[in-house]
């Protein structure tokens, strides 16, 4: 193999990493908010069942982080 190619496949290989971290450390950070948000959530529901829908809402929220990780990653390997 060349340099050239030893070249470009280490920075195709860079690119998969990086867009493996950049989901990965999405979904920990978002999992670790779901955490605290559905522990309040659910003792926020047992005291007032009208506080579902909001707490579904903020139960939620934090997995858009996820979709903006997958949107970087497929920037990163498909660019």
């Amino acid at each position: 193999m060349s340099e050239i190619e030893i070249a470009i496949a280490t920075a195709a290989g860079y690119k998969a990493i990086g867009a493996g971290l950049a989901v990965g450390l999405a979904g920990i950070g978002a999992g670790i908010g779901e955490m605290a948000i559905g522990a309040a959530a659910v003792g926020a529901v047992a005291e007032n069942k009208d506080m579902f829908g909001l707490a579904l809402l903020f139960t939620v929220l934090p997995e858009t982080i996820v979709i903006f990780g997958l949107v970087v990653a497929l920037l990163l390997l498909f660019t």
